[in-house]
């Protein structure tokens, strides 16, 4: 099995960090590599079971589906339905803690996947770089760091 971890600190609270990423649909607003995102059926953003069904700024598509959500916790599980990536039984959780210097966010994205050996690197590289980090530092930049 493969893993990914990325974490990062954001100079903003857990609140408005949460505030801006919870909607599970929301990550057009939040992520420069998505183009657009659709909750599939209608359902609210943060019905457990709801799936997203969204397009990469390059035309990928991709639909993923919410397995857990807590407010009071501030994490959303998802796993990949469908994906252009070799991969399967993906799931990932996205976390948020409060750092209480300077009241701050401490952010973590992580993922469990299958694949094939040969493709492991790149895939564990491209999911870290380009989507976690690539995520923190767009939220970074939006609060102002």
């Amino acid at each position: 099995m493969a893993s990914v971890y990325v974490s990062s600190v954001i100079d903003a609270s857990s609140d408005k960090v949460w505030e801006r990423v919870r909607d599970f649909n929301s990550l057009p607003v939040w992520h420069p590599r998505i183009r657009d995102s659709r909750i599939e059926e209608s359902l609210p953003g943060d019905k457990i079971g709801c799936v997203r069904n969204f397009n990469l700024q390059n035309g990928d598509n991709l639909r993923e589906q919410l397995l857990g959500l807590s407010d009071f916790d501030k994490f959303y599980t998802y796993t990949i339905l469908e994906s252009p990536m070799p991969l399967s039984d993906y799931v990932a959780t996205l976390r948020l803690t409060p750092v209480t210097d300077g009241d701050r966010c401490f952010i973590e994205w992580s993922a469990d996947f299958q694949c094939a050996a040969d493709v492991e690197a790149d895939l564990t590289d491209g999911i870290a770089s380009n989507v976690f980090q690539g995520g923190f530092d767009a939220l970074k930049r939006f609060f102002g760091e």
